[in-house]
């Protein structure tokens, strides 16, 4: 190609120095300007074909640094991203536009996409023959409740996809309904940050699940919709979770730090035996009252009657629920631990109830064991803490005593106190804070009051987070309070566990808080709270144990 290019040029300058009359001239000039057109020839060809090189070259740098910027690790966050698949069956629902969310956390992505309907039951990142190989890891799906633009909704599936790289095309097979496996290409590209918008619509998905597990029925599918909150909840980034806010919803579900949950022992393994003694508790979320009160009570039963297995059932499905979701630990509710305990043949069943009194969650429970009592050989309940409710607000009983002489010394020592009649004379009233019922066993904080009296306890006071009896009110103590004349106060709850209403209605900063009330009114140079349950107090778990211990040797 070379040589015909030359050749073409010598002819053509050739060609114009004879018409232009240099026909005259030597051979010698001829070949003089025939050997300059070549080598200009030459060199020109060389040139080009050394900028062509160069574009080439500049054109892979270009496109390398294109790959490498679209493969950068992305910062740890939540962003919006197109998912696009070969497949027209196989896509994300029509209401997202084809996008997920992607999370990258600890530089790894995970694509969270919504599909079409529940059709798709697996997928796995790979191909359709590796995942049909032993030990194939296969990608689970959640169930998302979708909203479309009509404002109907519908439950799908969605799926938490591990993304290898950005704009590039990885493989990802998926199996349907009928069990046949097939092979996709899918590409994740397009990320962007998520607007405040699209925050906002996470946030108030992650306060819709959580709406839907603080509810008191258990259904077939209740851990896996706790686990679906947890995953949403995971998914947000620190300004998202600040948004989550619902009914029951709030960024405490998840994120307030309640303990160490694996310090407490939900106490529901099999293996039984024929005696099993069933403590039953209302429960509480957090973890380290949990541990130190209910499990306090807990070991003290099994410390002394070591011929029976002690297991444990909480009465509040909201608190079971919120407690896996959050933490992973599985606690009974009472049908499941009768059911526990009628598949391991239990046979002599003892039932300790931490409740305070016979208020509605001690006949709720009745209610239930009624119902499984013919599959035992014998079924006993034990007294709640405080024994016998009683005619009136005056019947006090030698529980009541117990516990009131057992909380107050407690308070004393924890404030510092040598004595109940030191605090006095230094000014200093003890409240005591239990729940409130408007049950008729409510008269038992009226009782608890006037054991109080009895004793010479002129600055103990009770009082109940929802004003009922009336004259337990955070208004009605307050008064009482300033009427005797004291000017500090110590706040304690009257509850087995220091829970969410020891932490927040008791002692918390907001404006309804009994610590605000008390501050807030300015009668009181200083208000402590000591947030404290009463199972771990020692002749608290003592009382339990006589109660047990009543029925056992019956």
């Amino acid at each position: 190609m070379k040589n015909r290019v030359i050749s073409l040029i010598l002819s053509s300058v050739l060609t114009l120095a004879m018409i232009s009359g240099c026909a005259s001239q030597s051979t010698s000039n001829a070949s003089t300007a025939a050997s300059e057109a070549a080598s200009t020839a030459a060199s020109t060809e060389a040139a080009s074909e050394a900028s062509s090189e160069t574009a080439v070259t500049e054109a892979a740098s270009t496109e390398a640094s294109s790959e490498e910027a679209d493969n950068e690790t992305l910062a740890d966050g939540v962003y919006s991203a197109k998912f696009t698949t070969d497949g027209s069956m196989f896509h994300v629902n029509e209401a997202y536009d084809d996008k997920g969310t992607l999370t990258v956390k600890d530089g790894k992505m995970t694509i969270h996409i919504s599909l079409t309907s529940k059709n798709i039951v697996n997928l796995f990142p790979g191909t359709a023959e590796d995942a049909q190989k032993e030990g194939a890891e296969l990608l689970q799906p959640t169930t998302d409740t979708v909203k479309y633009d009509d404002g109907t909704t519908e439950e799908v599936n969605g799926f938490d996809v591990p993304v290898p790289a950005i704009n590039e095309p990885f493989a990802l097979a998926l199996v349907g309904t009928k069990g046949k496996w097939y092979d996709h290409q899918v590409t994740v590209s397009d990320v962007e940050e998520k607007d405040a918008e699209e925050s906002d619509e996470a946030a108030d998905h992650v306060a819709d699940l959580i709406d839907q597990i603080y509810v008191q029925e258990w259904t077939d599918d209740t851990y896996e919709k706790c686990e679906e909150a947890k995953k949403a909840w995971d998914a947000l980034d620190d300004k998202q979770k600040e948004l989550v806010e619902g009914e029951n919803a709030d960024p405490d579900y998840f994120g307030r730090d309640t303990g160490d949950a694996s310090k407490d022992d939900a106490l529901n393994g099999d293996n039984i035996g024929e005696n099993e003694l069933l403590v039953v508790s209302f429960g509480t979320s957090f973890n380290d009252s949990r541990a130190e009160d209910i499990g306090g009570i807990e070991k003290a039963l099994a410390a002394a009657y070591p011929d029976w297995s002690v297991r444990r059932a909480f009465t509040a499905q909201i608190i079971i629920n919120h407690v896996y979701a959050r933490d992973g630990e599985k606690i009974d509710n009472v049908k499941q631990a009768l059911e526990r305990a009628v598949d391991n043949g239990v046979k002599n069943l003892v039932v300790q109830p931490t409740h305070l009194m016979h208020g509605a969650e001690y006949d709720e429970l009745i209610g239930t064991l009624d119902e499984y009592k013919d599959k035992f050989e014998s079924v006993k309940v034990s007294e709640p803490l405080l024994g016998e409710v009683g005619k009136d607000s005056e019947e006090t009983n030698g529980d009541k005593e117990a516990v009131a002489k057992a909380i107050t010394a407690e308070a004393v020592k924890s404030a510092k106190f040598d004595s109940l009649e030191a605090a006095k004379k230094d000014g200093t009233a003890f409240v005591f804070m239990g729940h409130g019922t408007s049950h008729t066993a409510k008269v038992t904080y009226s009782q608890m009051q006037s054991q109080m009296d009895k004793l010479g306890y002129d600055n103990v006071f009770i009082g109940t987070v929802e004003g009922e009896p009336e004259d337990t009110s955070l208004e009605s103590i307050i008064a009482k309070v300033k009427k005797a004349g004291y000017k500090n106060v110590v706040l304690r709850p009257l509850m087995v566990v220091a829970g969410d209403h020891a932490n927040n209605d008791m002692a918390g900063d907001d404006e309804e808080s009994w610590k605000s009330g008390f501050t807030n009114d300015g009668s009181f140079e200083k208000v402590d709270c000591q947030i404290s349950g009463l199972g771990r107090i020692a002749d608290v778990q003592k009382l339990y144990v006589e109660h047990a211990g009543e029925v056992i040797k019956k």
